[in-house]
């Protein structure tokens, strides 16, 4: 199962991957490039076109199905507390629209 975080809450778990741009001094573990939306769209206001062009710009170009068999178990990483938007959810929604799996957020 993969399953959703933030750094300050799973950063210390061996399975924790990042898939952010930038990430804390701090953490030294895994990460997941394909996944880091570029600084331009880092710094868009509108969820909507945040949304739209990530989607466009990153997944667009990946097979989630690889995806996925790359981060099996894996506790994806960004660094929004609140996952009501971050585009750790929008991962999320896109592996599970795509492969019919749940991506919960780890509790």
């Amino acid at each position: 199962m993969i399953q959703t975080s933030y750094f300050g809450r799973a950063a210390s778990f061996p399975n924790a991957v990042a898939i952010s741009q930038g990430i804390p001094k701090w953490y030294n573990g895994a990460r997941y490039k394909p996944l880091a939306p570029s600084w331009e769209i880092i710094h868009l206001k509108d969820h909507e076109l945040y949304r739209k062009r990530y989607y466009e710009e990153v997944l667009s170009k990946l097979d989630p199905k690889q995806v996925a068999a790359d981060l099996e178990g894996c506790i994806l990483l960004c660094h929004e507390k609140d996952s009501t938007f971050c585009h750790r959810r929008i991962v999320a929604e896109w592996l599970e629209a795509a492969l019919g799996i749940k991506v919960p957020e780890m509790e």
